[in-house]
């Protein structure tokens, strides 16, 4: 159950590159305990906004607030605490280890000459086991699958513990089995209370979200609730009624509602 207070707002964001409008009067808000993920095609302005929202690219209009602060006025490392970010092509050094990577999420919390403490090395641990990463946390980076490095660097997310967690394509390189671990993780954040967003090219995925955030051209076209015929609509819309969205009943004896799917249109 979230709280009354989002954890973070964004209002009327817009960025404009050359003579092209990326964002315009984009607002949203993240609530805690809570996961909306972002859709829409190619070129809708969605990896934009999540940067903005990390506070990696300044609007060149509108504002972003965390925990009721303006983001823009926050030294780099309380932002570092408060916010988490995975990248759609995540950086880090191939030379290093995984767990030595995952370590470095807790860099906002230790400073950057600070030793790691008990709760640290714990958050290491819990952000391994999260992500499937422990049989691997020995080796370099440079000698993983793609898959398995893109849960390394989920489990670097995971371990800052921020009360806000954006994702840019979490499911990258991963197959189906650590596609539903990913969002088995995202389910455990949002029990801790985190707000989380993720911007997903899978449908399907997207619709198992608290809540969507469907965009083209730098607009939102419609916000809400997987089952809200309106977002259903919108996101038809904006991928040029390529797909459709269905229904399909939950398993018998259990009390979920219907689940939604993005099926290919006839």
């Amino acid at each position: 159950m979230s709280t009354n207070a989002p954890a973070m707002v964004a209002t009327g964001i817009g960025v404009t590159l050359g003579a092209a409008t990326v964002l315009d009067d984009v607002s949203i808000e993240l609530q805690p305990g809570r996961w909306t993920a972002i859709v829409g095609p190619n070129g809708a302005g969605k990896s934009t906004l999540l940067s903005v929202l990390a506070g990696l690219r300044r609007p060149d209009r509108g504002q972003v607030q965390v925990g009721g602060m303006h983001l823009a006025t926050l030294p780099a490392r309380e932002r570092a605490r408060q916010v988490a970010w995975l990248a759609q092509q995540g950086e880090a050094d191939g030379d290093l280890a995984v767990r030595a990577i995952v370590g470095l999420g807790r860099l906002p919390h230790q400073g950057l000459f600070g030793s790691p403490d008990a709760r640290d090395l714990r958050a290491v641990e819990l952000a391994l086991e999260a992500t499937g990463s422990t049989a691997f946390a020995h080796r370099r980076l440079g000698e993983l699958s793609g898959g398995e490095r893109q849960r390394a660097l989920l489990a670097r997310v995971l371990a800052v513990q921020a009360p806000v967690v954006l994702l840019d394509e979490p499911t990258t390189h991963l197959d189906p089995p650590h596609q539903r671990a990913v969002l088995c993780c995202i389910s455990g954040l949002v029990r801790q209370q985190a707000a989380v967003a993720a911007v997903l090219h899978d449908l399907t995925l997207a619709l198992a979200a608290d809540q969507l955030v469907v965009m083209a051209r730098g607009r939102v076209q419609a916000s809400g609730t997987p089952g809200d015929p309106a977002v259903h609509a919108a996101i038809e819309a904006v991928f040029e009624q390529a797909i459709v969205i269905r229904s399909i009943e939950a398993d018998a004896g259990t009390d979920a509602g219907p689940r939604w799917v993005a099926l290919p249109s006839r």
